[in-house]
């Protein structure tokens, strides 16, 4: 009886041993826990996130022609969005998590009727969004892009629709190059131009601050 006793022990511990490892093996990390968006293709190339126009809309910088010489790197609106759950951990940690995707797409200024790219409306003079006209993507994958701080950066075409459906990474001199000489310390993220990511003490997802 006690042998008998002893060997159902022993089963009954394997089988909770068992249990937790197959329990453990089925919490992937954090990173992957929240889902990441970004999806490779086997040769490495990213595919344009879906449903990035559903996530949270951060904020829209401007750097027009007018006031760069007729020359700005990009003429157009900035509408840059990221997944809720990746700016929550941002707000509380000062970082993004592994698995971050930033979908930047450019809108170019609404038919200028001024030199200066502007245009009347009942609202005033001003700029305002016109046509689609271009998206890039960032990736926080630390492995991934070790040589760049982390960060992966992905143009999938600077023109009216249709986008191209992938993307291979840009080199060093096209993108990662200005984040490392000018945002490193903000983990890669011009956290200065969008005001909900900037104030970190502010709830962004309710007008009133905490």
């Amino acid at each position: 009886m006690q042998k008998r006793g002893y060997l159902t022990a022993i089963v009954g511990g394997i089988a909770v041993i068992g249990a937790s490892v197959a329990l453990f093996q089925a919490q992937p990390v954090a990173a992957q826990a929240q889902g990441s968006a970004a999806v490779f293709t086997p040769d490495g190339r990213l595919k344009v996130p879906e449903g990035f126009r559903r996530w949270v809309y951060v904020g829209a910088p401007l750097t027009p022609n007018a006031l760069n010489g007729g020359k700005a790197n990009f003429p157009e609106y900035h509408n840059v969005y990221v997944q809720a759950q990746n700016i929550d951990a941002y707000m509380k940690t000062g970082e993004f998590p592994e698995g971050t995707v930033f979908v930047k797409e450019l809108t170019r200024l609404l038919n200028p009727t001024f030199p200066d790219g502007s245009r009347t409306e009942p609202s005033g003079r001003g700029f305002f969004n016109g046509p689609f006209n271009g998206i890039d993507a960032t990736v926080k994958d630390s492995k991934r892009f070790a040589k760049t701080n982390g960060w992966g950066f992905f143009t999938f075409g600077h023109h009216s629709l249709p986008y191209e459906a992938t993307a291979a990474e840009s080199s060093v001199a096209e993108c990662a190059g200005c984040h490392i000489a000018n945002v490193a310390k903000t983990d890669m993220t011009w956290v200065q131009f969008y005001p909900m990511l900037l104030n970190r003490t502010a709830g962004w997802d309710t007008p009133q601050s905490r």
